[in-house]
């Protein structure tokens, strides 16, 4: 038998050679014993678990979404979208939060390749990002279907996947095609922005051996009046913004070279700019403050994303191969804001000066599945290799003041801004092995192993267990455990990168001494961890139905924050007798998310479907301080009734329940208490679609909100309790679709 860790190392980066040895090593002979029922792979055998949900092209039809693909993916069981943390800052920028554990837990792939822009924008004192996330670089008309991957399951896919995986799947040159889409949202409240849209999707084969695709793709999407909100505004709070608008170019083009049935390459370019449309957002001022008013309807964030990577599968006789190297550069281009306390956020230049911050990610995988027959047992055994590399040169996020007196000195952190490096790094090297095993005729089992090395935090190391056991025909019962991790992000660890507050931002047990506090970044910082744990069972009777619960319990370790915590230093001020406190970022000890997710599918007749989902939080909680870790339903129940009228016309009837909201009763921040935390009350978002095809055009008619259930954010930050995003009112959505 091959020697195992040597051909992990060898496969992460020389798979061409990894191949070679793999068939030196296994003989003919060996291979013919093998049992001709083949267990397939790991990640195909995980893919199957309770905790995965695929995303179809029929499913975009269905549900057809105005730009951005989380407005689909969170009507998946498991699903919502949220800010990072339960303070509600930039609050209508919602990304993807899987299980609860927060935007930042959710990997997000294109095509099995992590999307890592988002890192660009510095990280603020709560834990927030002013970002819309990293769901919105491909169109709806360019993917072939999306993979969500929650629990154990996501464990495999290393830093960043806590909460779950996003593996966005764009379609392939397998046929000459092309689509063209011209799509238009129109909404009924003359405050709130429209949308129109337009793109192309080519592909086809060039040669016998070469095909290509290309993506091309137009959106412009308002951004929302600053009077949006102005009328719901609770007692004592600014006035929040709504939903900015953003305008998204992209080019996505991929040449494929079928070498000859054993390798096939792959080469893509693709470059995205995403420009936004000011809507008034910021930290805690509101639309009425006099630099941002300078500003709305303007551009004033533009994120530009280039990536180049080559991509190589193989199907060797003795297994398979996925390998990719991947070059992906951000340039967050912004006015110039304030960086701390009162003025986070605002714009602190009359000029239009902007800054950019660049950061360049080199990110490599190759992974083997490997057909064995060891101890009487047929299995599939997965060895894989991965490495992140992340350089960002930043020369604003890094020129906050420390308000220290002459001759002060605080270890790694340079105490005049303008001597402060602006840039920063980190290496991520790991390896992984999983073997999926036949125990019985009914019973498979994947344990799995992962370790990874941080340049700054040190090693991680990960056992998973999957199984999954056929009861009977109809019923499967499946269970996992896995440790997953996130490494801290770059502003996280440099002790450069200082946040400043006079006074009211301070610890509430810790308040000013006169100087103010300063928060600094820690190089000394653990990697976020969680125990994943869940067990499901499913029944699929042959008749077309199928049903499902599964019970998923985090317990999460290791939180990075930056809270109700004691200082490191507390040093002399500017002022006599004015004394500054230092906090660090820090590991806060445990959080618990647990809760139930549950799915049902019943084929009512042979054109009529009805398929249900519904997640019910039972426990999402920072032990330390009883705190919710981010704004979620306590549940949310989503349906979808589909009658295929004829062969060209269906129509569509959908609707999200979301129970109420529980507000935050403490600021994330600063541990102070939250006067009447006002929690979201339940409401209900009702669907109707039409999708018509004729002859070879698809013509859709969708009304979205039919019922008009307007929400609205109530205030800034937590003030507004729960109530801190807005739900859009009724609109209307016309598509057309040419094939060719």
């Amino acid at each position: 038998m091959p020697d195992l860790g040597k051909i992990v190392m060898v496969s992460a980066l020389f798979p061409g050679l990894a191949a070679n040895v793999m068939a030196q090593t296994q003989s003919d002979d060996e291979l013919e014993m093998l049992d001709m029922t083949v267990v397939q792979a790991a990640s195909q055998e995980l893919k199957q678990a309770q905790g995965v949900s695929v995303i179809t092209a029929e499913d975009f039809r269905r549900r057809p979404v105005t730009n951005d693909i989380a407005e689909l993916v969170k009507t998946m069981p498991g699903i919502n979208l949220s800010g990072n943390s339960s303070t509600g800052q930039y609050g209508n920028n919602r990304q993807i939060d899987i299980r609860g554990m927060g935007p930042e837990n959710t990997l997000i792939l294109i095509d099995g390749k992590p999307v890592l822009s988002r890192n660009s924008v510095k990280m603020g004192r709560s834990g927030e990002r002013n970002t819309r996330g990293d769901s919105n670089w491909v169109p709806p008309e360019a993917i072939e279907s999306i993979e969500v991957i929650r629990g154990p399951a996501a464990a495999r896919y290393g830093s960043g996947a806590s909460g779950g995986v996003i593996n966005i799947i764009t379609k392939k040159p397998d046929e000459a095609s092309g689509t063209i889409t011209l799509q238009t949202e129109i909404p009924e409240n003359s405050l709130e922005g429209g949308n129109k849209r337009a793109d192309i999707v080519l592909s086809g084969p060039l040669s016998e051996r070469f095909s290509h695709r290309t993506i091309l793709n137009y959106n412009d999407q308002e951004g929302d009046s600053p009077e949006l909100n102005r009328e719901h505004t609770v007692e004592g709070s600014n006035v929040a913004a709504g939903s900015e608008g953003v305008e998204n170019i992209d080019v996505r083009s991929l040449l494929r070279f079928d070498q000859n049935e054993v390798n096939m390459w792959e080469l893509e370019a693709a470059y995205s700019r995403q420009g936004n449309e000011y809507a008034g957002d910021n930290a805690f001022q509101g639309v009425d403050n006099a630099n941002t008013q300078l500003y709305i309807g303007q551009e004033t964030n533009v994120l530009r994303r280039k990536t180049l990577s080559a991509t190589h599968y193989g199907n060797f006789e003795f297994g398979d191969s996925f390998s990719y190297i991947q070059y992906e550069e951000t340039d967050n281009t912004r006015l110039s804001e304030g960086l701390a306390g009162g003025g986070e956020g605002v714009f602190n230049t009359e000029d239009g000066e902007m800054v950019t911050i660049t950061l360049r990610n080199v990110t490599a995988k190759s992974e083997w599945n490997i057909p064995v027959e060891w101890f009487g047992k047929t299995q599939t055994l997965t060895l894989g290799g991965e490495f992140r590399g992340e350089r960002m040169d930043d020369p604003s996020s890094l020129q906050g003041g420390i308000n220290v007196g002459d001759g002060v000195v605080i270890d790694g952190t340079d105490i005049d801004p303008e001597n402060r490096d602006p840039h920063s790094s980190s290496e991520l090297f790991g390896v992984y092995i999983e073997d999926n095993i036949m125990l019985t005729n009914s019973i498979m089992v994947t344990p799995g192993l992962r370790i990874d090395n941080h340049s700054e935090a040190g090693t991680n190391v990960s056992p998973s267990l999957n199984t999954s056991w056929q009861v009977t025909p109809n019923v499967t019962v499946q269970a996992g455990i896995s440790r997953a991790f996130k490494a801290p992000n770059l502003y996280q660890l440099n002790p450069n990168y200082v946040y400043t507050t006079r006074g009211n931002g301070c610890p509430v047990d810790y308040p000013s001494l006169g100087g103010g506090c300063n928060i600094l970044g820690n190089p000394d910082l653990e990697h976020e961890t969680s125990v994943n744990k869940e067990i499901g069972i499913n029944y699929a009777p042959d008749n077309g139905l199928n049903a499902g619960i599964t019970y998923f319990h985090n317990d999460y370790k290791d939180k990075i924050v930056t809270g109700n915590y004691a200082p490191e230093l507390v040093l002399e001020g500017t002022e006599d007798g004015d004394l500054v406190q230092v906090f660090r970022w820090t590991n806060t000890p445990k959080a618990i998310v647990e809760g139930l997710e549950g799915t049902l599918t019943v084929p009512v007749a042979d054109n009529l479907e009805w398929v249900t989902n519904a997640t019910v939080m039972l426990e999402s909680e920072d032990k330390t301080t009883g705190q919710p870790l981010s704004i979620v339903p306590d549940y949310t129940i989503n349906t979808l009734l589909s009658w295929q009228v004829n062969k060209d016309w269906e129509l569509v009837a959908s609707a999200q329940h979301y129970g109420e909201t529980d507000s935050p009763s403490l600021s994330t921040s600063s541990g102070a208490v939250i006067e009447n935390p006002e929690p979201r009350e339940a409401y209900t978002i009702v669907n109707l679609n039409s999708v018509y095809t004729y002859q070879n055009i698809d013509l859709t008619l969708s009304v979205k909100n039919v019922l008009d259930k307007d929400i609205y954010r109530e205030g800034t930050q937590t003030n507004a309790g729960a109530n801190t995003y807005n739900e859009p009112g009724r609109s209307w959505l016309l598509s057309a679709t040419y094939h060719f």
